[in-house]
């Protein structure tokens, strides 16, 4: 279940999973390596700072089947 949740000033894309566990869906920056900049997308129980209110384009939330933890899938 996936729906956009309003928790004081911060608005959070969350999704349900069918365990019934809310995850919000969160963002950062990171330098790998070699240097380069790369974008990661994260869920997690609560809201930080980072969090995203909507799923980025072109990616779609799928959960996992052992775990039941959402994660991000690249559409087709």
């Amino acid at each position: 279940m996936m729906k956009e949740k309003k928790k004081g000033s911060m608005s959070a894309f969350s999704y349900t999973n069918a365990k019934g566990q809310t995850y919000f869906l969160h963002t950062k920056d990171v330098t790998l390596k070699n240097g380069r900049v790369q974008t990661i997308y994260y869920f997690a129980r609560d809201e930080r700072p980072g969090s995203l209110n909507a799923v980025p384009a072109g990616y779609q939330v799928v959960e996992t089947t052992r775990t039941g933890m959402p994660v991000l899938k690249k559409a087709k």
